[in-house]
């Protein structure tokens, strides 16, 4: 058997000149070419397996069960093992991909979310920014740091809404807080943000007494789809939670949105898109790899899906901007700052755990670089009885 996925191995690659030495379960080496970069580690004949007939979430699997392993950093494997796969076909509408997207339908919003979001504050601190923004980064500049980079992505949501003092904003999802206690702050709204991540929701409550915010700052542990009929916001804002949603509950996402958004209201929705038409998931495995490990009910679709999906709850989309490669170097930051606190992560969140998010914020980072996903913030309101949608004629107010 060994001898068998050993020759089927040397057979796959050869004269391709993949930089990576293999090195097999009973002590053996095989080199891919004549100057390997990296060792692959086929820790047992399982891992052996999966490179001899490999997909990237067979991989991606392999690695997490501890089946293979890796020299070196993770953006560099992504990249090799892309050239082991292969062309990627990504993952049309077929009968598996309808069952999956069945189920989603059916399980519990709440659920997903605390299977993502709650591992522990600690394991996400270690490699997210200082304010603990987990979404897409703005880089206004080359050299700007994460720290630097979420905070002018807050004040460029900020100043999309047009936040103004007094305003009634709110966050559908607001994560750790980092855009509501922003927005408080410097731009003096009266801000409510909505979680279902328990860990979420006692941070941001720590952190708005901290800041003595009580009075103009308000977390709860709320589904959007709970929100009441008799509240009313001038600005909503929904950052990285629209991925949890599905296509099938548009018309309730929407419009719920809709439903709470004062008239002349503004909503931004920013969330990850497919790049390839008529697309249900990543190829290669992918897609069935980040439903099992990572994003238990998550669904991606296409921006017209998105914008379409708007317009028929009545919200006009006035304005989209793509930060796809900002999400890649977001994602390059965190998985940067991953490995280099590896020992600490493995502590807090285990072995298994560690090595899955490794991988999957790797390749992630690795998807918007190769432009497989994309990341939009779309720029909508809810027009006046007459029609009307008052916004600046042109884009200059965005920018400071």
């Amino acid at each position: 058997m060994a001898a068998s996925l050993q020759k089927i191995i040397s057979g796959r690659y050869a004269g391709r000149n993949v930089p990576i030495a293999l090195v097999l379960p009973d002590g053996g080496r095989l080199a891919l070419s004549a100057a390997p970069e990296v060792e692959v580690v086929a820790r047992t004949w399982r891992g052996l397996k999966a490179l001899a007939s490999p997909a990237m979430g067979t991989l991606a699997r392999a690695y997490v069960r501890g089946d293979i392993d890796f020299t070196g950093g993770a953006k560099r494997i992504l990249s090799i093992a892309e050239s082991l796969v292969g062309d990627i076909a990504h993952g049309h509408d077929t009968l598996r991909e309808k069952y999956r997207l069945w189920k989603h339908q059916r399980r519990p919003n709440r659920a997903n979310i605390q299977h993502h979001y709650d591992v522990s504050n600690a394991f996400y601190r270690l490699w997210l920014d200082e304010r603990m923004v987990y979404s897409c980064a703005y880089f206004e500049r080359d050299d700007a740091s994460l720290d630097d980079a979420q905070l002018a992505k807050l004040d460029h949501i900020c100043r999309k809404l047009r936040l103004e003092e007094g305003q009634r904003f709110l966050d559908i999802g607001c994560g750790w807080g980092g855009l509501i206690l922003r927005a408080a702050e410097k731009y003096g709204v009266r801000a409510t943000g909505i979680t279902l991540s328990k860990n979420q929701f006692e941070h941001v409550k720590r952190e708005i007494a901290a800041r003595g915010l009580g009075s103009r700052v308000e977390v709860r542990l709320q589904d959007y789809l709970d929100l009441p009929d008799g509240e009313s916001y001038d600005r909503i804002a929904s950052v990285g939670m629209f991925e949890h949603v599905g296509v099938a509950r548009f018309p309730k996402y929407f419009g719920t949105i809709r439903r709470v958004l004062a008239p002349g209201g503004l909503v931004l929705n920013h969330g990850i898109t497919h790049n390839t038409m008529h697309d249900a998931s990543l190829g290669s495995g992918i897609g069935d790899f980040v439903e099992e490990y990572v994003f238990p009910g998550g669904e991606l679709t296409q921006l017209h899906r998105v914008i379409e999906g708007m317009a028929a709850q009545g919200l006009e989309a006035i304005d989209a901007e793509a930060l796809r490669e900002h999400y890649a170097r977001t994602l390059w930051h965190w998985t940067e700052r991953l490995e280099a606190n590896a020992e600490a992560a493995r502590r807090e969140a285990g072995e298994e755990r560690f090595r899955v998010w490794r991988i999957y914020l790797a390749g992630s980072a690795h998807a918007f670089d190769r432009g497989w996903l994309s990341l939009w913030q779309i720029l909508a309101g809810r027009p006046l009885p007459d029609g009307r949608l008052p916004h600046p004629a042109t884009r200059r107010y965005m920018y400071p």
